[in-house]
């Protein structure tokens, strides 16, 4: 009976660690997160000093929205690739 609890624990700890994110994805994901609050924060201060319109301010965010998704889903890539 210990040995299967002990096998099951095993495999349960390997299904684990095999659904973490690498070190990569991670880091590609923050870089993600910090484009798209770097857009956000000028498109603010665009339209704060009139260089823009509101409209155009959130096409620029929706523009940093997205690239900040396509750069997740590259790093979601990153661990589904085979080696």
């Amino acid at each position: 009976m210990k040995k299967i609890l002990t096998v099951a624990a095993a495999a349960a700890l390997g299904l684990t660690l095999a659904a973490c994110d690498s070190g990569a994805e991670n880091e590609m994901e923050q870089q993600a997160e910090a484009v798209d609050e770097a857009v956000e924060a000028t498109a603010d201060a665009m339209e704060d000093a009139g260089q823009v319109t509101d409209e155009q301010a959130d096409a620029m965010e929706d523009a940093g929205e997205a690239t900040k998704d396509a750069m997740e889903d590259q790093a979601d890539t990153m661990d589904a690739a085979p080696e």
